[in-house]
């Protein structure tokens, strides 16, 4: 069946990004994992600072591997034009580009202010597409930042409007910290979507605060088909306090597949990737679906004379 929404997963990446660096072997371990669950894309990796993030400092490695598995489609993020470089200069095309609405939240995370990042839309774009690429802008902090407060939902659909006029291919809106709920879902969306009507829009979501699956249901029926989960519900931004887990692959396929919504995915075999990156990472993982053991079985029907054989 044709999946009738897009989940990507992040887990590589977002996932893994505020995590103690594991070897580049126990990434292809878990890469191989999640490439058996169905899902279609997969963010691999980011190519921003070692510095910065050393969990994923083996980019390059990790991009030189990802032909194995050719019928997924693979991204990767990117803080600047020298990530572009790195990430085109390692076959990685497909390419998310992260705007902050705050700049408190952008000073932090790559040093510069959001009229500097939006400035180089442009230029990304360009390189992006010169060598045939995809550009996906992310607007983060897109409801609250833990430096400046609330976000205005108005300045959410300005930078939208920005990143459209400046090359992006797609968008997606964040809710970095997981302040979201699904009244707040809904208004930004649809001023981003009036702001933004051709291009193709998706949404992230963390699950901090136990809305991330609600959200993910209003922005649904709003029309959005594209969205990001963590397996095991992995994840967090280094540069904005207080942020924790995405919406869990697993327990976003269940929502969905329970409501009869295709996605393609295979739930038992994401829930097996969950158990494995939770081995590799030492400690448990915070889905609450991994935690219940899967979807309920459903019951043995019982003899029919009422007496167990």
């Amino acid at each position: 069946m044709t999946p009738e929404v897009e989940i990507r997963e992040v887990g590589p990446r977002d996932g893994l990004q505020i995590e103690h660096p594991i070897p580049t072997a126990a990434k292809l371990e878990l890469l191989t994992a999640l490439a058996a669950t169905g899902v279609r894309r997969i963010e691999a990796t980011s190519f921003v600072s070692p510095r910065a993030v050393p969990a994923l400092a083996d980019a390059e490695a990790v991009a030189a591997e990802l032909v194995r598995w050719p019928h997924i489609a693979f991204s990767a993020l990117v803080a600047g034009v020298g990530g572009v470089r790195r990430a085109l200069a390692a076959g990685v095309t497909e390419l998310e580009y992260v705007v902050s609405a705050s700049d408190g939240h952008s000073r932090a995370n790559v040093g510069r202010s959001v009229q500097d990042s939006i400035a180089l839309i442009a230029p990304i774009a360009e390189l992006v597409h010169a060598a045939g690429g995809h550009l996906e802008v992310i607007v983060a902090i897109a409801f609250d930042c833990p430096f400046d407060g609330r976000t205005p939902p108005a300045r959410v659909a300005e930078i939208a409007g920005r990143a459209a006029d400046s090359g992006a291919d797609s968008l997606s809106i964040a809710d970095t910290v997981g302040t979201a709920t699904p009244v707040r879902t809904t208004d930004v969306l649809t001023r981003v979507r009036a702001a933004v009507p051709e291009l193709e829009l998706g949404i992230h979501l963390h699950d901090t605060r136990g809305q991330g699956l609600a959200n993910a249901w209003a922005a649904y029926t709003l029309g959005i088909r594209r969205f990001d989960a963590s397996v095991g519900g992995l994840g967090g931004c280094p540069f904005a306090p207080g942020a924790s887990g995405n919406i869990a692959t697993e327990e976003l396929a269940y929502l969905f597949e329970d409501g009869g919504i295709a996605t393609g995915i295979d739930i038992a075999a994401v829930l097996d990737a969950a158990r494995l990156a939770g081995r590799l990472l030492g400690r448990p993982l915070s889905s609450a679906l991994l935690a219940a053991g899967g979807p309920l079985v459903p019951a043995p029907e019982p003899p029919r004379d009422g007496v167990t054989p």
